[in-house]
């Protein structure tokens, strides 16, 4: 086993569970490990403290675990199986049969009285979060039977093929394909074959889309084609939460995709909504979305165009409840100062544009932008438009994108809900 050993007085991050080992934590590397390959971290007295995936970078050892049960061949099957069990535990996991795995009297994943009626209701979630589930570099999604799977890492793209194996085992007869997802996430500078593709698909399985149901809404997912694994889960209480407040309204859904955000409104009874992307083929989806739920076309619009653009010109007024959910502005620390002139301006055009006593829903999913920058930038676009603003709700992601309390760099999601007088 090649040993990674850290500088003197460098272990005390490991010691507090955090899971990153940093190059600049390192002493010397006895060997001369390959990217991806389990190595044994050592404090400069010798003593074991972790094993993990070794790789290139700032990031030296995502840590697998902090004893030797990252060496057992039974390691991906526990580790999936306790995933599993906390989405059990959260009332998310549905047996075959319709008939929930829990018997837990207060599901954690919604925030509306309404939504948590419908747990029963929803066979999609994600499975496993990165550090959040003990797993660095690996994100698994669940879509009603097909588990997408995402490698963040050399360590974790080189051990798909036993995770694929580990998940036919915990799903057992329930799973129906494991779609590896990769090409867009793993290190592309690692010389890896990123070809994506069906790790398992069960006899006589072909769809590279299904219908999946949230809180009893369906959704057409395609994880070929679709962004990310094919649905953006993450946002699926706050979802619910705009329901909640959505009837009679006139909603604007700004960087919609496949339209999570209007399903709900419309399916809550909003006078009418509009859902605003740039991307052709995530209109198409939103439509299908939209005719799959039955719902009158005449009341909801999509609008093929630049979300930015389109919030400039919109008449101050026409919409008393807003979605602003753009995309990351900030994929890393350089880009910060800009991500948050970005924010602050999109912010501003919205605030100014709603109709007094409306809504906007705001959010960054940029993991470098924290809490309190965001509100900074949305209190900063509040005092440049002039208008009276209240915080009703601090928004984030749900519990089956678990935060690891030992690395709470895994919050990324943060978002407010405004009232604008």
């Amino acid at each position: 086993m090649i040993k990674v050993i850290l500088k003197r007085n460098r272990e005390e991050s490991l010691l507090r569970f955090h899971p990153w080992v940093f190059s600049g934590a390192i002493a010397e590397i006895q060997g001369n490990p390959a990217e991806g390959d389990i190595v044994a971290v050592h404090a400069c007295d010798g003593s074991l403290l972790a094993y993990g995936h070794y790789q290139i970078g700032s990031i030296a050892v995502r840590v697998l675990s902090f004893d030797e049960s990252a060496l057992r061949p039974d390691f991906w099957e526990t580790m999936l199986a306790r995933a599993l069990q906390v989405r059990i535990a959260a009332g998310l996991h549905i047996h075959g049969d319709g008939v929930r795995q829990s018997e837990c009297a207060s599901p954690l994943s919604f925030r509306a009285s309404e939504a948590s009626r419908e747990i029963s209701s929803t066979n999609c979630y994600r499975l496993v979060h990165g550090e959040g589930d003990n797993l660095p570099g690996l994100i698994i999604d669940y879509y009603d039977g097909v588990c997408v799977m995402q490698a963040h890492s050399v360590g974790m793209f080189r051990a798909k093929k036993h995770i694929s194996e580990a998940l036919q085992k915990v799903y057992g007869p329930e799973l129906k394909a494991v779609y590896d997802k990769s090409s867009g996430t793993a290190p592309y500078k690692a010389g890896l074959e990123l070809i994506d593709g069906y790790l398992y698909r069960c006899e006589g399985f072909s769809d590279d889309e299904q219908v999946v149901l949230e809180n009893g809404h369906k959704f057409l997912v395609n994880w070929t084609e679709g962004q990310k694994t094919g649905f953006f889960l993450d946002q699926r209480d706050n979802r619910a939460l705009v329901g909640s407040l959505s009837k009679g309204r006139n909603v604007l859904n700004l960087f919609c995709y496949t339209g999570g955000f209007s399903i709900y409104a419309l399916a809550a009874g909003a006078n009418h909504v509009d859902s605003v992307d740039s991307s052709k083929k995530a209109m198409m989806m939103v439509d299908r979305n939209v005719a799959l739920n039955g719902f009158d076309e005449t009341k909801h619009t999509s609008l093929c165009c630049d979300a930015i653009d389109y919030l400039r010109d919109v008449p101050v007024g026409k919409y008393d409840l807003m979605i602003v959910d753009p995309p990351a502005f900030a994929k890393h620390r350089g880009s910060l100062k800009n991500a948050l002139r970005a924010y602050q301006r999109l912010n501003a055009a919205a605030i100014s544009k709603v109709a007094p006593g409306g809504f906007v829903f705001t959010y960054s999913c940029s993991q470098v932008v924290d809490k309190e920058a965001f509100a900074l930038a949305v209190f900063s676009a509040a005092a440049q438009c002039g208008r009276s603003v209240r915080i009703l709700d601090r928004l984030n992601q749900p519990c089956d994108h678990s935060v690891n309390i030992y690395h709470p760099e895994g919050e990324y999601l943060k978002g407010l809900l405004l009232y604008v007088e």
